[in-house]
């Protein structure tokens, strides 16, 4: 179920494959990868941008900038860049009605 995305991998594709739901559509990923290579080796952008109609992918990738906030179907949101991706994970690109 894994497709060509925004990143394509070259190498390390043995790892357990894994589902998690982004938007409501199930998405496939490797363990250990995290939300945000998910997101984007399974072809979806982490989020508009707030400047412009195009789609953003993260800025460093390392958890320092903020940029890769998304949202658990529950309400918590959690930086893409630096949590792991769990199988049945249920994520959203747009925050919920209830945020703040």
């Amino acid at each position: 179920m894994i497709t060509a995305g925004r990143i394509v991998r070259l190498v390390e594709r043995d790892r357990a494959e894994l589902y998690f739901f982004l938007d409501g559509e199930v998405r496939g990923a490797l363990a250990g990868d995290t939300v945000l290579t998910a997101m984007l080796a399974s072809g979806h952008a982490l989020r508009r941008s707030e400047f412009g109609p195009e789609a953003r992918a993260g800025f460093c990738l390392m958890g320092a900038c903020q940029d890769c906030w998304i949202w658990q179907e529950d309400g918590p949101r959690l930086q893409a860049c630096s949590t792991p991706v769990a199988e049945g994970m249920r994520l959203r690109t747009a925050p919920p009605e209830s945020w703040p």
